[in-house]
Formats: C-alpha cells, sequence, structure tokens
C-alpha cells in the first residue's frame, strides 16, 4: 500500500505551511533520513526527511512552490517495488488536502475569537483567500465601553470593535479612543504588513500573559571580575571565539539552576515537572524578528564550547537558517539588552519554561568601598519567573546564587 508523504507540524500552534520545494523529483528512489522536501513554517524553513522507503510519486496536483497547505495534507507517496498507485491508468490522479475544520485564520486571530465567542464558520474572511484577519473578528464583537469613549468614537465616527480596550476585562475608555489628526488617506501613515513570523511571535507573548502569572525582580551586581576575566581572554586569543558576556552568563547561569532547579520547571496538567537537562536559550535580533536558539546540555559543555555554540546559532538565526527543533526544549532563556544602553527591563516568560533573566548594560560607575570611593563594573540583572511555579522567596534565592557567581566567575568556567 502506497505510504503517504505528508505535512508536518513544525511549531507548536502552527496549522498550515508555505511549501518551498521539492528536493527529490517524481521516481526517484528515497531511503529513510533523506530530505525530500522543504517547507516553511511560523519562524523557520525546515527540510523534511522521510521515515520510510520507497519510489517518490509526485502527483500533477502536488503543491507548487508558494502554495500555502495545511498540516496533515498529503502531497505524495512513496511507492514500494512492483507497486503502483491504486487506479492508476483508469482514473485521473488527484490529491486532497486534508480538510480544515475551520476557515484559514492565524493563531492570534483564532485566539480572539475564542475570547469573544465569535464562530469562525460563520465568519466571512476579508484577507487574502477568504483569511479571516482580527478586523473580520472584531466586527462581530460589541465591546463593552464607557459612555465618554461611545461619545467620543460616534463624534469622530470611529469604530469601536476595531479597539482594544484597556479597562477591566477589555473594556474600552475614553483614553483607548485614538482621533485620527486627518480623516483623508493622506492622514494615514505607512502601514507595515504583519508577516508570519511577526503575528507567531505576537501570538507567543500572548500565550505567556495569559498561561502564566509573571513576576520580575531586578537586583545589581558587581561585574568587575567578570569584566577582568573577559578581558584574559581578549588578550589571550589568537582568534575570533571570544566568549561574550551572554556566555559567561549561559554557564553561570546552569551552576545557578542545578542549585535552584525549580526555576526551571515546567507547569504541566499533571503538576510542575523539573527541567531532565539545563537547556538554555539565548535571545537574537534579527532583520525579521527576535528568535531564541537554544544551547544544550549547558553543564556539560565547557565555555569555548558554549561560545562556539552560540556563535553558530547566532550566524544561522541572522540568516534565516535556524530550524524549529534548534528553538525548542530549552528550560530558561537569556535576553541581553545591555548593548543598547539598558539598565532594567521586564523580559517575557518563553512559555512553557518559568523563567527568563534580562540582563543590562555593564557600566562603571563608583561605589563606597569603606571609607573611600572606588570605581566598579555594575550591572543589572531582571528576572522574571511564573510566580505559580516557583515563589518570590526562592527566586531571589536563585539570584542570589547567580549575583555569587558573577562576582567570582573563575571557579565555575571550565574551558
Amino acid at each position: 500500500m502506497p505510504i503517504p508523504v505528508t505535512i508536518p507540524r513544525l511549531g507548536w500552534n502552527m496549522e498550515e505551511g508555505t511549501f518551498v520545494e521539492w528536493l527529490k523529483a517524481d521516481g526517484d528512489m528515497v531511503k529513510p533520513g533523506d530530505v525530500v522536501f522543504r517547507l516553511e513554517g511560523e519562524k523557520a524553513t525546515e527540510e523534511i526527511e522521510t521515515l520510510d522507503a520507497g519510489t517518490l510519486h509526485i502527483p500533477a496536483t502536488a503543491p507548487k512552490p508558494g502554495d500555502r497547505i495545511a498540516v496533515g495534507a498529503v502531497i505524495g507517496y512513496l511507492l514500494q517495488p512492483g507497486e503502483s498507485m491504486p487506479g492508476k491508468g483508469k482514473q485521473t490522479e488527484h490529491i486532497r488536502l486534508i480538510p480544515r475544520t475551520e476557515p484559514a485564520a492565524s493563531p492570534a486571530v483564532r485566539r480572539l475569537a475564542r475570547e469573544h465567542g465569535v464562530d469562525l464558520q460563520v465568519v466571512a474572511g476579508s484577507g487574502p483567500g477568504g483569511r479571516i484577519t482580527a478586523n473580520d473578528i472584531n466586527q462581530r464583537v460589541t465591546p463593552t465601553s464607557t459612555p465618554r469613549a461611545r461619545r467620543l468614537a460616534s463624534q469622530h465616527s470611529i469604530d469601536l470593535g476595531n479597539i482594544q480596550g484597556s479597562g477591566r476585562d477589555g473594556r474600552i475608555r475614553e483614553r483607548d479612543v485614538i482621533v485620527p489628526t486627518q480623516h483623508s488617506p493622506e492622514g494615514v501613515g505607512n502601514i507595515v504588513p504583519i508577516t508570519p513570523m511577526r503575528q507567531a511571535i505576537a501570538a507567543k507573548m500572548l500565550d505567556s500573559r495569559e498561561t502564566t502569572a509573571p513576576v520580575t525582580l531586578t537586583t545589581s551586581v558587581d561585574g568587575s571580575n567578570l569584566v577582568n576575566l573577559r578581558g584574559q581572554f581578549k588578550a589571550n586569543s589568537e582568534t575570533s571565539n571570544i566568549p561574550s558576556y551572554t556566555d559567561f552568563l549561559v554557564k553561570l547561569v546552569s551552576v545557578a539552576i542545578t542549585k535552584h532547579p525549580m526555576i526551571a520547571a515546567t507547569w504541566t496538567q499533571a503538576g510542575i515537572v523539573p527541567a531532565r537537562r539545563i537547556d538554555i536559550g539565548i535571545a537574537v535580533e534579527t532583520d525579521t524578528g527576535l528568535l531564541v536558539p537554544v544551547i544544550r546540555d549547558v553543564t556539560s559543555l565547557g565555555l569555548r564550547q558554549v561560545t562556539a555554540q552560540s556563535l553558530t546559532l547566532i550566524e544561522r538565526a541572522r540568516k534565516g537558517l535556524l530550524t524549529t527543533s534548534e528553538m525548542q526544549g530549552g528550560c530558561f532563556t537569556i535576553t541581553n539588552l545591555g548593548a543598547f544602553g539598558i539598565d532594567a527591563f521586564t523580559p517575557i516568560i518563553n512559555t512553557p519554561e518559568s523563567a527568563i533573566l534580562g540582563v543590562g548594560r555593564i557600566e562603571r560607575r563608583p561605589v563606597m568601598d569603606g571609607d573611600r570611593v572606588i570605581g566598579r563594573d555594575l550591572m543589572t540583572l531582571s528576572l522574571t519567573f511564573d510566580h505559580r511555579i516557583i515563589d518570590g522567596a526562592p527566586s531571589a534565592r536563585f539570584l542570589q546564587t547567580l549575583v555569587k557567581c558573577i562576582e567570582n566567575p573563575a571557579p565555575w568556567l571550565s574551558t
């Protein structure tokens, strides 16, 4: 019996992907592990391998580059020796996509529909190919609003269905109603299209806000010894493979996690699950959006190995070559905004993880040492944690341990 070649699910909320190209031709022999086609998901383009062997059969109705395809759709078959397609020569070959149970819509739009009790089956999509947009949902919602907000909206012919309320339970207040300065199209600025990656990032952020109880702690740390140690690496290194401050922190955070494992636990319906291995994500800025590749089993790596892996992952991220698997499975994330002159901020938990560390700039500042003033390299750490999983005191103790590691880093950093 022919083995179907199907569209896999690449992301946690992926429902459809974009077909990029076949990497095998019709009639090619393939074996387990061979790459058959490329598929673009929400954040990455993946080379899809087969688990089976056979002769690839690509029907005339198979997807073309750029086609959007539902997860689970059958796009081809693997035939065994002597095997042919059922009915071949008597019937026209057809390949059917798995029918959708709901119309096409992004994860963020589906969540919006659920929040407001809107049935997607009765919504006519106004987007490309009938895709349902957030505006389509909002038009079917009668938002609660204050009398002042309704009066202001009425005076300026503003549709309250397009406004996200900032009041309790999403109630629209007067300050939420933005009055345009002009009513002509010329008064509207340039609109930046929302890319699939931007939609995926937005959905991930909303999921974090809705499924966690975030609390942020901040503390200052003397990073003078860390700065001096990195200076030694720079002075003695003959290559460009010099650890960044984030690389140092990846190793030091792994030390602190081993002493406070609940900071890296995960909330599940069955209970709170501690991390089996310390895999740490590092936030990377790219031209298309923020990506978080994961460095695996950090406790088993030396500092130079961490540096080599992070350099590779950052380069792949910025070239758009990261796979979905390289961005999944982390138990903790580090995001560093120090290069932008930021001291402290409130990072958003990268669900399903339970905590994320925000790192601020390192700045030389005067501090008191007894009766004298000396210069020290200080930086601020911002830890956001899920209060459902871990309380404030143990989270603070994790930070205390991390501070001690940063202030005396050498014993914890095998190269």
